[in-house]
């Protein structure tokens, strides 16, 4: 059974940077397919960064630039990289996990709880 519990959230200033972590744990290899999603309420939910099999990545444009996706190099904690924090990035952010594929194949049947993110002007 594949499991996904995020940390790292929290309140950081404009400019700031945060790294948010989601340990992964129930997959025989590390070439899982994996995003991250955020949410604010009332809003949709908004797919932000996905990493594919091989390792290749894609970002919405929200993000592109200052947020990088990661996995280590054993597979067992994903990574959201944000940098140059902006008040519009507060939200709930989620990661979630999908079958050993290929962008844009990815797809998202295994989330997290969810970690808050504020960010202050």
């Amino acid at each position: 059974q594949v499991h996904l519990v995020e940390s790292g959230g929290g309140s950081v200033q404009a400019g700031g940077s945060l790294t948010l972590s989601c340990a992964v744990s129930g997959y025989t290899y590390r070439t899982y397919c994996a995003h991250w999603f955020r949410q604010v309420p009332g809003k949709e939910r908004e797919g932000i960064a996905h990493i594919g099999r091989e390792g290749s990545v894609s970002y919405a444009d929200s993000v592109k630039g200052r947020f990088t996706i990661s996995k280590d190099s054993a597979g067992k904690t994903l990574y959201l990289q944000m940098t140059s924090l902006k008040p519009e990035d507060t939200a709930i952010y989620y990661c979630a996990s999908g079958a050993y594929r290929a962008l844009p194949e990815c797809d998202s049947p295994f989330w997290g709880q969810g970690t808050q993110v504020t960010v202050s002007s």
